[in-house]
């Protein structure tokens, strides 16, 4: 399965933030969508960088209450791993593996198209491994 069949399941809804927006309003955007991480977008669209709960966590360590009115740009994860909707779902999940991140932003030709989490790629990957439970079991049964 691919990238592309999981957007087409969840929709290509991105939750972004500008890159002059405090982390304030990103931990606030965070609770409100119920999520990890947020794009950070320029005003053209383009994928500037990412900003998760743990690059806020990690500003509140170093700055206290104060890291709250830093803009996302100065926390943001720059240095992006991002995937296609070609990408195979097995392969998204070893990048997360390998790199200890849960969240990949999925580019076509340069353009954002969408994000998945590894929640996403957990939930996709049991539905299959139901699903071949399930035809074993009727092989067995009718056999």
């Amino acid at each position: 399965m691919t990238i592309a069949n999981i957007l087409r399941q969840k929709g290509n809804t991105v939750v972004a933030v500008g890159p002059a927006d405090d982390l304030g309003t990103v931990a606030a955007t965070l609770a409100a969508n119920r999520i990890g991480a947020v794009l950070v977008l320029a005003p053209d669209g383009g994928v500037l960088g990412i900003v998760s709960e743990r690059d806020i966590v990690r500003q509140l360590a170093q700055a206290g209450a104060a890291a709250l009115i830093r803009p996302s740009s100065e926390a943001m994860t720059r240095d992006l791993h991002t995937i296609t909707p070609h990408t195979e779902v097995a392969a998204a999940m070893g990048m997360m593996t390998d790199r200890r991140i849960r969240h990949l932003p999925v580019l076509e030709d340069g353009r954002l198209v969408g994000m998945v989490s590894i929640g996403d790629l957990v939930k996709v990957r049991m539905g299959e491994i139901e699903q071949e439970a399930a035809a074993l079991r009727e092989f067995v049964t009718t056999s």
